[in-house]
């Protein structure tokens, strides 16, 4: 799975691209290696917000694209959120393709 990090009014350090990386290698092993995962750090800037540290993912899998979006007052703590919804959202859609698999499979073929 190919992830691109990419910062909007935030700056991507090392460690902020390693701990993407360890959070969504779990991710990874579930999905296709041709999968491509785009995160985007943004801060926003307007006083008002608190919880001003946003973490979004798109997923491109094959047929299906999956969205995730958390914010909290840390983007550490962003990225923990936001890669709990995925693992989620991954399992769910795995969990209907291995469905439909089966029912396809156990139902009898008349020719």
């Amino acid at each position: 799975m190919r992830i691109s990090v990419k910062g909007r009014n935030v700056p991507v350090s090392d460690e902020l691209r390693e701990r993407v990386d360890r959070k969504f290698a779990k991710i990874a092993r579930q999905v296709s290696s041709l999968a491509d995962m785009e995160v985007e750090l943004i801060e926003e800037r307007n006083p008002s917000i608190r919880k001003s540290q946003v973490a979004e993912v798109t997923l491109h899998l094959k047929g299906v694209t999956l969205r995730a979006r958390e914010a909290s007052e840390d983007m550490a703590h962003s990225v923990n959120l936001v890669a709990e919804d995925v693992a989620r959202q991954v399992k769910r859609h795995r969990d209907k393709r291995r469905k439909r698999r089966e029912a396809h499979h156990a139902s009898p073929r008349t020719a």
